[in-house]
C-alpha cells in the first residue's frame, strides 16, 4: 500500500511539473528567460530556505564549500538555464522526451566518473536511449532545429548535479541542497539578461499570475518527489518518473498545438523503455541474493 501512494505522489508530482513547463513557455513570449529564473530563484530560495530554518538547521554550512556541492550547484546552473531555454524556445513536447533521458547519463557518469559496476546489459541500454536523443534531435537531417542542443545541455548540466548529490556531505541536509540550488539561479538569471541584453519589463496579470503558478506548483511537485521517496521503495516509486512525458506530450498537443512527428515519438518511446530497463537491472542487481553471486560477480 506504501508503494501504491508512493507511486500516486510521484505521478502527482511530475504532473506538477508538467504544468510547471506550461507556465514557464506561456510566460516566455514576453518575459525573457533570464527574468523568469532570477524571479523562480528567488522564490524557490525564500521557500526552501523558510523550510530549513523552520526545521532548526542554518542556511550556510561549512560543508557547502565542499568540492561535490560546488560542482552542484555548477551543474544546476547549466541544467537549468539550459532546459528553461529550451521550453521557451521548443517544442514542450520534444524538450521533456529529451529530458527523460537524464537517469541514463547518469548511470553513464557513475560508471564512468564514480567507478560504479555497469555490466554490458546497461551499457547497451544507454547506447540505445542516445539512439532515441538522435532520433528527436535529428541531426543534419531537414527536422534538425540548432535550438534543441538546449535540453540536450540540459540533460548534462542535470546529471551533473545529480553525480555531485551522490558525493555531497551528509551533514548538508535535502533542504539545504534545494535552497542552494534555488539561490544560484538567482544570480545566473541576472547574468544571462546582462549577457542577452534583455532589460527587466512590468509584469501584468497574465505574467505575473503565470510565473507565480510556476513557482507555487514547481515548490510543491518538489515536496511531492521527496514524499514519494519516503513513502514507498525507491527501487518501486522511481520509474513512474517518466509520467511526465505523457503529461508534457498532451500538454503540448492540447495547449500550444503541437503535433509531435512520428520519429519523435518513436524516440521518446526509447528513451523511456531503455531507462525503464536500466532501472529495472539495477534493482534486479541490488536485490541478488549473495549466495547466487558468483565468487567475482560481472555487473550488469
Amino acid at each position: 500500500m506504501d508503494n501504491l501512494r508512493g507511486a500516486l505522489l510521484m505521478v502527482l508530482a511530475m504532473l506538477g511539473f508538467a504544468i510547471e513547463d506550461m507556465f514557464i513557455k506561456m510566460v516566455s513570449d514576453t518575459v525573457s528567460v533570464g527574468q523568469i529564473l532570477m524571479i523562480l530563484g528567488t522564490g524557490g530560495s525564500v521557500a526552501f530556505g523558510t523550510v530549513v530554518l523552520m526545521q532548526g538547521q542554518r542556511l550556510f554550512e561549512p560543508a557547502m564549500l565542499s568540492r561535490p556541492i560546488l560542482l552542484r550547484g555548477f551543474g544546476e546552473v547549466i541544467g537549468t538555464v539550459s532546459f528553461v531555454t529550451a521550453i521557451a524556445l521548443t517544442p514542450l513536447s520534444s524538450a521533456s522526451a529529451i529530458l527523460q533521458a537524464t537517469p541514463l547519463v547518469v548511470t553513464l557518469g557513475a560508471a564512468l566518473f564514480l567507478g560504479e559496476p555497469v555490466g554490458w546489459r546497461r551499457w547497451s541500454a544507454i547506447l540505445v536511449g542516445f539512439t532515441g536523443v538522435l532520433l528527436i534531435i535529428r541531426p543534419g537531417m531537414e527536422g534538425f532545429t540548432p535550438l534543441s542542443i538546449f535540453a540536450v545541455v540540459g540533460v548534462l548540466g542535470l546529471a551533473i548535479r545529480d553525480l555531485a548529490t551522490r558525493r555531497a556531505a551528509t551533514a548538508v541536509t535535502t533542504m539545504q541542497l534545494s535552497f542552494l540550488g534555488f539561490l544560484v539561479i538567482i544570480p545566473s538569471g541576472i547574468a544571462l539578461m546582462l549577457v542577452t541584453g534583455t532589460p527587466l519589463v512590468a509584469l501584468d496579470l497574465r505574467t505575473g499570475g503565470g510565473i507565480a503558478a510556476a513557482l507555487f506548483i514547481g515548490v510543491f511537485a518538489y515536496y511531492g518527489i521527496v514524499a514519494a521517496m519516503r513513502v514507498g521503495e525507491v527501487s518501486f516509486v522511481t520509474p513512474f518518473r517518466y509520467s511526465r512525458m505523457i503529461f508534457a506530450l498532451v500538454i503540448g498537443v492540447a495547449v500550444f498545438n503541437e503535433q509531435p512527428d512520428m520519429p519523435t515519438l518513436i524516440g521518446a518511446t526509447i528513451i523511456i523503455a531503455s531507462g525503464l530497463y536500466t532501472l529495472f537491472r539495477e534493482r534486479k542487481q541490488r536485490f541478488t541474493p549473495l549466495s547466487s553471486l558468483p565468487i567475482a560477480p560481472v555487473p550488469r
